[in-house]
């Protein structure tokens, strides 16, 4: 059986390489280290089909030194250590370090990372590691002060269309027959920057027909993918970047943006109650006291999807997420709550004031517990000054209005109650 397309047309020299060029480029970082004949351990970072792997072996194929490649979803620590072993045998016939290249090196557990810490720091192999997800996270920091890290850039559509063309012209599999690509825009899409999802479209289609002319049009493309898988993955980055984008989406006051981030998650199959969650917090955070019915709507979108779930519980979350964009935005009870928990851990237990304190028994009674306190509604307007605050803090602030027109509300009734306390 034939190699898949992908494969076949996968680079050999950095010249046939498309893309990256802020690394192989002329003036590239990873181009002047190749041209120098030596190299330094490394971790590329970008997402899938943009030529890690292959990068990582065109460096060894012209370094012409021993390559070596684990896979973290399939090796060990024991396979981790045999292959040190053999690069420490082969040593002695190269100036050149041996290259281990591990691909998907975020799936590697501590201990298998740390396996490698002393033939990396040694020299006895240069380490390439692949990955698809911030190594920041994922990566061991005794690894990562090892290494330089690179990353790489999904493929623009001038880099696609470069490797479309060149797998129809020079595929010694695809030459054989009439190959026209009259649209491309469905491949690109369903691609996704993908080289070798782009790729294995192309060999799809042209596989669907046994006729030797081969016309590649949008609508033959959708009709035998059907459907666009999008690259999401709920326990990876991009979980992490959309929901970000979603909630700066809203709290920037852009509900376009905050739907297309939410139909992003929807179809990527993200959790309702993950993004219902995320608006409630929204809702309290960036809304707050500007429009408190923010915070009663996006409950209740939250409890609509709980009661009628998919597909049709898109539209409450759709309802609060465009609420919410469009809301006035305030977050002094965010700030309120955090310079309060600052002070507390700074002034620590501060005596409550006797005239606050309760007093259920007679003991506490007989030492003053409760004296002196004023009940609000015995007074007009439901209000008479008095110390709620440790004689130590009486005079903090913590809560500032941000005068929203619902907020400014709240602020002049402080005045009028307080006085300069609440003048800002």
């Amino acid at each position: 059986m034939s190699e898949p397309l992908a494969e076949r047309m996968r680079p050999q020299t950095l010249d046939d390489y498309v893309g990256q060029d802020h690394l192989v480029g002329a003036n590239g970082v990873l181009r002047r280290m190749i041209e120098s004949g030596r190299i330094s351990s490394f971790i590329l970072w970008g997402p899938p089909g943009v030529g890690k792997t292959t990068l990582a072996q065109i460096i060894a194929h012209t370094l012409k030194v021993p390559f070596y490649t684990l896979s973290a979803v399939t090796s060990g620590v024991k396979e981790v250590r045999d292959v040190i072993a053999r690069a420490k045998q082969g040593r002695f016939f190269q100036e050149q370090s041996p290259i281990l290249f591990i691909d998907e090196i975020h799936r590697f557990s501590k201990s298998q990372q740390d396996s490698l810490l002393g033939a990396v720091e040694q020299g006895v192999v240069t380490l390439i590691g692949a990955t698809t997800e911030n190594p920041s996270f994922e990566v061991i920091r005794p690894l990562l002060s090892r290494c330089q890290l690179y990353v790489l850039k999904s493929l623009e559509k001038e880099d696609l269309l470069k490797i479309l063309h060149r797998a129809v012209d020079k595929d010694p599999e695809l030459c054989k027959r009439h190959i026209e690509l009259r649209e491309y825009g469905a491949m690109l899409r369903y691609s996704g920057g993908d080289a070798r999802k782009l790729l294995n479209i192309l060999d799809l289609i042209v596989k669907s027909t046994e006729a030797n002319e081969v016309v590649i049009t949008d609508q033959l493309t959708e009709s035998l993918l059907q459907t666009n898988p999008l690259a999401y993955d709920k326990d990876g980055e991009m979980h992490y970047d959309i929901i970000s984008a979603f909630i700066k989406s809203i709290r920037g006051s852009d509900p376009d943006a905050a739907l297309y981030w939410m139909a992003r998650m929807i179809e990527g199959g993200e959790d309702p109650q993950f993004i219902a969650r995320r608006l409630v917090i929204s809702a309290a955070e960036d809304i707050g006291l500007a429009n408190p019915n923010a915070l009663l709507l996006a409950n209740a979108a939250f409890d609509a999807v709980m009661k009628i779930g998919w597909p049709e519980g898109r539209i409450p979350l759709a309802e609060a997420t465009v609420y919410l964009a469009t809301s006035p935005k305030s977050n002094s009870a965010y700030l309120g709550i955090d310079a309060a928990l600052s002070e507390v851990r700074k002034s620590g237990n501060q005596p409550v004031p006797l005239p606050l304190r309760n007093a259920p028994t007679k003991l506490m009674a007989e030492l003053g517990y409760h004296d002196g306190y004023k009940y609000p509604h015995d007074y007009p307007g439901n209000f008479t000054p008095q110390q709620y605050l440790p004689d130590q803090l009486k005079s903090l602030r913590l809560w500032h209005a941000q005068h929203s027109p619902s907020e400014e509300r709240l602020y002049q009734r402080m005045l009028n109650c307080w006085g300069d306390r609440y003048r800002e």
